[in-house]
């Protein structure tokens, strides 16, 4: 525990002195990382650049890194923490939905319809992130931050006017969560995966899925589905971690400085996150606000002041006690003490 709160103490300094340390101070260091999904604005935009421009550029060299997202080496992403925790992998980054089968609380930040906007779900997972540093770091993890993609929206293939719509409806989902919204409105929630979608919704197999604006517009989704809702379902929300072993076998000055710094990239992240929900707006739905050569011609949903209230009701109601059931009394009473108490929710066993 002094070990860490040193290193606290030693990354306020670097932050405050503007990263003021001489770089040759840094001893060579050079880590292995895997990181997020390789077709996503998150990797693609911010975590490759991070480690392998913006770190060896800012140490000269001294700090440098290897890195390949998770599906390049034929991951799926459920299996990252359980190889973080047995030091197969030092550095990680997943989405918290993949480890929710494992144990409901990663589900916790992110229940869906719980922070209609990425500054409400910012403020969630600060509130929370003290508990999974705890949990975490009994699997013998260290978390380094709490990123996000952009807003899950729905895309459907045939009209709907809003929430309510969905009622009788097949909606791929792609967390337990989801599927409790979905199926709260009278919908059919499918399980599927994300490159399944398309030729799934060409075919009415679906009628609707839930995706990230952005990623939706990019896999082209707009070719197989007509109209979109502009109402985050949920966020999707990316961890950052490294094995604990192979954090303490780098230098201090190095942990420090990997850590000041990865916590900015973390929050230009979080800054984006609501520009990539807007792009992916934009240009499935064929705005000229979209840069990109080809456009969508989908409908765009303006949600109503009833959508709206709709999924507030929806979130206390049904998918709150239900993620309450599956999660352990200890999980619970975490959630209650942090985000229920800043959201007036109350969940019970």
């Amino acid at each position: 525990m002094k070990k860490h709160i040193a290193l606290a103490a030693l990354a306020a300094t670097l932050l405050m002195s503007g990263n003021a340390m001489s770089k040759e101070e840094l001893p060579k260091t050079h880590v292995q990382v895997v990181g997020y999904l390789s077709n996503v604005p998150a990797y693609l935009q911010f975590e490759k650049p991070f480690w392998t421009e913006t770190i060896p550029r800012l140490s000269d060299g001294r700090v440098t890194a290897d890195i390949k997202s998770f599906d390049e080496m034929g991951l799926k992403g459920p299996e990252i923490l359980r190889l973080m925790s047995n030091g197969v992998i030092e550095f990680g980054t997943a989405t918290l939905s993949y480890f929710a089968s494992d144990n409901p609380v990663n589900e916790a930040v992110d229940l869906a319809g719980m922070a209609p906007s990425v500054q409400e779900e910012r403020t969630i997972v600060d509130t929370f992130k003290p508990v999974y540093e705890r949990r975490l770091l009994k699997q013998g993890i260290r978390l380094m931050g709490i990123g996000t993609n952009a807003a899950q929206v729905i895309f459907c293939n045939s009209p709907i006017k809003g929430l309510a719509g969905l009622k009788g409806k097949k909606v791929r989902t792609s967390s337990r969560t989801q599927a409790d919204f979905v199926e709260a409105l009278g919908g059919s929630s499918v399980n599927m995966a994300f490159a399944e979608v398309v030729p799934a919704l060409q075919t009415k197999v679906l009628d609707c899925a839930i995706t990230g604006s952005l990623s939706g517009f990019t896999a082209k989704w707009y070719e197989v589905s007509n109209y979109l809702l502009e109402l985050p379902i949920n966020w999707n929300p990316i961890i950052y971690a490294v094995n604990l072993k192979a954090w303490d076998k780098i230098d201090p000055k190095v942990q420090a400085f990997i850590q000041t710094n990865m916590s900015k990239m973390i929050d230009s992240i979080w800054d984006d996150a609501a520009r990539q929900t807007q792009e992916g707006y934009d240009c499935n739905t064929g705005a000229a606000a979209c840069k990109a050569k080809v456009k969508g011609k989908m409908t765009l949903v303006v949600p109503t002041d009833a959508d709206k209230k709709l999924l507030a009701k929806l979130t206390k109601d049904d998918v709150v006690p239900k993620w309450a059931k599956r999660c352990s009394k200890d999980c619970v009473a975490d959630f209650n003490e942090t985000i229920g108490k800043k959201l007036g929710i109350t969940a019970s066993k």
